[in-house]
């Protein structure tokens, strides 16, 4: 069942999602080569906490951690590992969901450790766009083939990444994971349509190489977690944001930067348009 949020209920997402952009903004000046994937998790746990919120990925189907912290080829849900280092180059992704007064949100963000090759920089700034793109899209009247859509023409068939298949976005609230799940590939006039009052992830797993995944076990006889790594080794970005369909377009509820989101809708905005993607 899919439920349309009222203001109030958007509104306290909103307050949520600042408490997890609070993170994401500590995380830029903290993640640098040295540290440990479970530093990462102490900062993002206690942050949460001291701001009176919940970390909801805790005790969800058995997980044990506020984050998932995954690395390179590593695609999502992996374990904020002790002997995980971050190394010069590496790239990091860090996905976490908060609850605040009972209101959730659900952002991932990529990081660069050090100094990332232009390959690798391409593939962030590529991902990146293609969250705004179908944010972009994420308005009354529109379906969800059009946000997959406009996301897999513009990392595949421009750009030769591969748009993960098996991992989607999904509705949100009351709870962290609700209907519908939200495709980042699809047909565009195809699907669900977008009612004002919806509340969704969009969050884009892109690989430089296939677009599809492995299953991949920690090397923990205690431990039988299993996380997602690409299959053919090739590193993955992914950029995640909660956001509400309203009568004035999607609102962002985790935004980390207003100007910046500004910045990349307009470039979406115009991209889609060039492209006869947009109504």
């Amino acid at each position: 069942m899919i439920t349309l949020k009222s203001e109030r209920e958007i509104e306290g997402m909103r307050e949520s999602g600042k408490i997890l952009a609070g993170v994401h903004l500590g995380l830029r000046d903290m993640i640098k080569p040295g540290i440990s994937a479970y530093s990462i998790e102490e900062f993002a746990n206690d942050y949460i906490v001291s701001h009176g919120a919940v970390p909801s990925e805790k005790g969800f189907e058995g997980y044990k951690y506020a984050t998932c912290v995954d690395v390179n080829d590593e695609v999502a849900h992996g374990t904020p590992r002790k002997d995980l280092i971050l190394k010069e180059g590496d790239l990091v992704k860090v996905d976490m969901t908060v609850s605040y007064k009972g209101y959730q949100s659900d952002s991932c963000w990529s990081y660069a450790v050090g100094s990332v090759t232009q390959e690798t920089s391409d593939l962030m700034e590529v991902t990146k766009k293609s969250l705004y793109l179908g944010i972009a899209q994420s308005i009354e009247g529109n379906r969800l083939g059009d946000i997959g859509y406009a996301i897999q023409h513009y990392t595949e068939d421009e750009h030769g990444y591969g748009d993960v298949r098996e991992l989607c976005g999904h509705g949100i609230q009351p709870t962290m994971h609700e209907q519908p799940d939200v495709l980042h590939y699809g047909e565009p006039g195809k699907g669900l349509r977008l009612k004002n009052g919806m509340t969704i992830t969009i969050e884009p797993m892109i690989n430089e190489g296939t677009w599809e995944i492995v299953d991949r076990s920690l090397d923990d006889p205690n431990d039988d977690w299993i996380y997602y790594a690409s299959a053919d080794g090739s590193w993955s970005a992914q950029y995640e944001h909660t956001l509400a369909i309203t009568e004035n377009g999607p609102q962002i509820l985790t935004s980390q930067d207003a100007a910046e989101d500004e910045k990349y809708l307009s470039w979406a905005r115009k991209y889609l348009k060039e492209h006869n993607q947009m109504k």
